[in-house]
């Protein structure tokens, strides 16, 4: 029989350092092997693999998180009478010494070996807005993206409601955009995401956002030895942003995640694509790519029937049936492809 320990290890380290809930982590597996072989040393490597990783020392989940880990790993430690190990209590004690905080930091690890770390909120709804946490449909289109990264490379992207980062930031780190432009309207959001953006090694470009792609050619050619991609920030506001504005970003694939998830902010994002598609001057139509999470299935009937109605053609893609961001129980999430 092959051992389970590191392989046991690595599976509580990818789910526990992008702070997955707590259920999704392999606790019966743990429990099985304790009792086959009651030493410390797999509990040891799953604290190696975890609260003494790097990456948690640099870019902690939230102290509550980290604490009820710590506790569920010695629980089951002490129901199974695997021998005691003094480094998971003095874990444990030092995490009980530190101060909740409103922020924390997920750390989800690409496929490629890279990482992608986040500094969220710890509430779900913070400063107004929704958009300052991860939604599951933004890591699914992630997961998506890594799979079909021929989409993205060598263009420029425009992502919607980027919220704090993750799809662009993984994209960016795999894919190889020419250019990517994360846009939101919330001033939280916005600031969130620019430290994030930073937070991984990329720069934004001054705000130039209505003159993009703008640059002579021997301006390209200097920025051939600079940042790849080009990263840009843009405040965007569905409503009021003008079909000149949108030319001027010159986007080859427009996507967005979990975006559709209101009536009002529904008309408001059809209208947008119809700005988009009526600026596109010569150039070809924008591939478009809407990645949602069906919570509620009115609101997501209420926007195929908007597309219809205002004659944006649209398919369904193939969503895979696994994702490396996600461990729990798979949600309900679609990506549609809409033709502009």
């Amino acid at each position: 029989m092959a051992e389970p320990g590191p392989g046991l290890a690595l599976r509580f380290q990818r789910r526990f350092l992008a702070a997955r809930p707590l259920r999704s982590l392999p606790w019966p597996e743990l429990e099985q092997s304790l009792r086959t072989a009651p030493d410390s040393a797999l509990l040891a490597d799953i604290l190696r693999q975890t609260i003494l990783h790097p990456l948690c020392v640099k870019y902690p989940p939230s102290a509550k998180y980290r604490r009820c880990f710590l506790t569920e790993l010695i629980k089951k430690m002490e129901s199974t009478a695997a021998e005691p190990l003094d480094e998971l209590y003095e874990a444990l004690a030092d995490v009980l010494k530190e101060e909740e905080s409103t922020q924390c930091y997920k750390n989800y690890l690409l496929p490629t070996g890279d990482c992608v770390s986040l500094s969220e909120s710890t509430a779900l709804i913070s400063g107004g807005t929704t958009g300052l946490v991860t939604w599951e449909a933004a890591l699914l289109l992630a997961q998506w993206a890594l799979q079909n990264p021929s989409v993205f490379r060598d263009r420029t992207v425009l992502e919607l409601g980027s919220g704090i980062g993750f799809t662009g930031i993984a994209i960016c780190k795999t894919c190889q955009p020419r250019t990517f432009i994360f846009s939101d309207c919330h001033p939280h959001v916005l600031r969130q995401l620019g430290e994030n953006i930073q937070l991984n090694g990329f720069i934004p470009e001054p705000d130039t956002t209505w003159s993009i792609q703008t640059e002579s050619q021997g301006q390209e050619v200097e920025r051939e030895n600079c940042q790849n991609p080009k990263v840009i920030v843009a405040e965007l506001d569905w409503g009021s942003v003008t079909e000149e504005q949108l030319q001027g970003l010159r986007a080859d694939v427009v996507i967005a995640a979990d975006v559709v998830y209101d009536p009002e902010i529904i008309l408001a994002l059809i209208g947008m694509l119809q700005k988009l598609s009526t600026c596109r001057a010569d150039r070809r139509a924008p591939e478009v790519f809407i990645a949602s999470t069906i919570r509620n299935p009115d609101t997501y009937q209420l926007f195929q029937a908007e597309l219809d109605k205002a004659g944006i053609r649209w398919q369904m893609i193939p969503a895979h049936s696994s994702c490396n961001f996600l461990y729990d129980v798979q949600p309900d999430v679609t990506i549609l492809q809409l033709f502009i």
